[in-house]
């Protein structure tokens, strides 16, 4: 098995049918040292993705969200995995249904491929490659599907009348809502998980601003997304914001997705 766009999808979708089926249970609730929840969706997604990912390319590390939390830190150089099972695992415990699969691969610091799959919204987005994107209807556990039933994505031109901006379920801030207001906004929208990412990309929404700590495996594949459909993915200072910061322990400064907007 060649790792390809197609073969992450893949791994995505099946990876989705277990969630699924530990979110029509009655499942447990755990907590981690850093007091976020971990269900067993979580670990069996995050199984079921390692061993497809080794048997794809065994010479590829990965750095995967649960393994992280076990103190499980492979060593890499420029080319690397970054894996969250199951992001949004509050919109998971409070069916919500906004929660995704995460899989990117890493390139000298960028995300040049990656896959967002919503599996209680059949909702799957692949970035081939940095310029080609595309989005399509798949139910968890389904096949990848054929060209035809896939559809291209690319951020849409700024509404004259006002933007819309998109923020976290979970986690929106006082400071998020001052950046806000340095735009002309139409709407606000709120999403759980890296749906946030997607949504600019399928021109749903504008400008995603993070104004909160973030790990590099719930952003990569969501960056690899936006970017492959045209958008950009800054710090606040203006830079790329890159992945493989070991020296933070793989976590994110601040970032703001841009549609079609003029950053500031």
């Amino acid at each position: 098995m060649a790792l390809t766009a197609d073969t992450l999808a893949k791994i995505a979708l099946d990876a989705g049918a277990l969630i699924m089926e530990v979110y029509e249970t009655d499942f447990d609730v755990e907590r981690k040292d850093d007091s976020s929840p971990v269900t067993e969706a979580d670990e069996r997604a995050e199984a079921l993705i390692l061993d497809r990912l080794r048997e794809a390319d065994p010479d590829l590390p990965v750095i995967a969200e649960e393994a992280m939390s076990a103190g499980h830190v492979p060593e890499h150089g420029t080319r690397f995995a970054l894996v969250d099972p199951l992001d949004g695992t509050k919109e998971f415990v409070n069916k919500r249904g906004e929660f995704t699969v995460n899989i990117a691969i890493i390139d000298h610091g960028r995300p040049g491929m990656g896959v967002v799959y919503a599996p209680a919204l059949d909702r799957l987005f692949v970035a081939e490659s940095p310029s080609e994107v595309w989005q399509a209807e798949v139910a968890p556990g389904g096949e990848v599907p054929a060209n035809a039933e896939r559809r291209a994505m690319t951020i849409r031109g700024a509404p004259e009348g006002g933007i819309t901006a998109i923020a976290s379920k979970s986690h929106r801030s006082p400071e998020t809502d001052a950046f806000l207001d340095k735009f002309t906004v139409g709407d606000v929208i709120s999403a759980g998980s890296s749906l946030k990412f997607c949504l600019v990309a399928a021109g749903e929404a504008d400008l995603y601003p993070r104004m909160g700590r973030t790990m590099e495996w719930d952003t990569a594949a969501g960056q690899a997304v936006v970017e492959a459909a045209g958008g950009r993915v800054l710090c606040e200072d203006g830079t790329p914001l890159l992945y493989g910061k070991a020296e933070r322990g793989y976590d994110n400064p601040h970032f703001i997705v841009y549609g079609d907007v003029t950053p500031v």
